[in-house]
This record gives structure tokens, sequence and C-alpha cells, in this order.
């Protein structure tokens, strides 16, 4: 896996909150990310072909929603909320996090999640290592669902490096937190 699209490391984050606005939760909201460390093989020089960034994007597509799923240990279909974000190391651009996230990621991880009607939020910066981002999420099936209108901050303490990108998963929120319906 690594080999084909420069992955240096994968990180994975499960966040559960048991409470909120004071109260106990009946149903604890968890939260996930995987995280790949990958280099950016265009850091510190102006390229026009990105394409090798639109294929490891759609590699990623896979490999870190199955791995954010995982570590929730609940099916994909279970999943309610998605997100994507991308840190460009230093020697980087913005239009590299671009191509890694939006042409080609979706397909597979909409595959993964079990669907995903929705456009799936995302951001993009640049910084230097150990720099926080925010996964912004959102409702997979139905934009306007304000319960699930969320973020999770990310960090990883060494990455990006100068020529590398962070890249976390969808961030997904298992069933169970959802107070308004996605219909």
């Amino acid at each position: 896996m690594s080999g084909n699209i420069g992955v240096r490391r994968i990180v994975t984050i499960v966040e559960e909150t048991l409470i909120e606005g004071g109260r106990v939760l009946e149903t604890p909201t968890r939260r996930a990310a995987a995280v790949a460390i990958i280099a950016n093989p265009f850091a510190g020089a102006y390229h026009e072909d990105l394409s090798p960034l639109m294929a490891t994007g759609k590699a990623l597509g896979r490999i870190l929603p199955e791995r954010a799923v995982a570590a929730l240990g609940i099916p994909g279909d279970k999943v309610e909320s998605f997100g994507k974000a991308a840190l460009v190391g230093e020697d980087g651009e913005l239009e590299h996090a671009a191509a890694l996230l939006h042409p080609e990621l979706g397909a597979p991880f909409r595959d993964v999640l079990g669907g995903g009607a929705a456009l799936i939020p995302s951001s993009k910066k640049r910084g230097a290592p150990g720099a926080a981002f925010d996964i912004p999420l959102g409702h997979k099936d139905a934009a306007r669902v304000r319960s699930h209108f969320d973020g999770m901050e990310v960090r990883v303490a060494d990455a990006p490096r100068a020529d590398e990108i962070a890249v976390p998963s969808p961030s997904p929120i298992p069933a169970g937190r959802c107070r308004a319906s996605a219909d």
C-alpha cells in the first residue's frame, strides 16, 4: 500500500463524548479520523499536471475510511456523518490538497460507507508540523441536518513536514447521535 502512494505513516484517532451540555448522553457520540501522512511529490515547484495526487486521493478514499470505520467497530453503512480535509506542508500548495480531496476521493469512500448523497464537507490549509486542522462534518445523506453540523480538530505531532501532506479520512459518527431526521 504505502510503496505505491508515498504513505509515511497512518495515525488513527477515536474520540468519544460521554457528557454533553452537562448531561450524560444515552448513546455516546463517537468520531474517528484516520490520517495518512504522505509525500508531496510536487512540493517546492509548480506543476501543471497533478494527476498523481488525484490517483493517491482515490486510493486514500478507500484506505482511510476503512480504518476509521474499523476503529469505531461498526459497519460502514451505520456511519451518519463525514468530512475531509488536508494540511499541506510549507513547501506545498493548496492546489495539491484540492487534487487529493476533490476529483477522485469521494466515490471510493462513499462505497465504504454504503452511500452518501450529500456533498462531503471539506477544508484545506497550509501548516507546519503539529499544526491543528479541522475536519468539517455533515450528515452523509442530507446536507441540512443541523444536528450533524460539526467538526473534529486533528493534529499529528511531526506532520506534515515541508514536503508532505496530512490527509484525514472522513470522520464518521455512528448511528445513535442523530436527533433530527435525514428525510
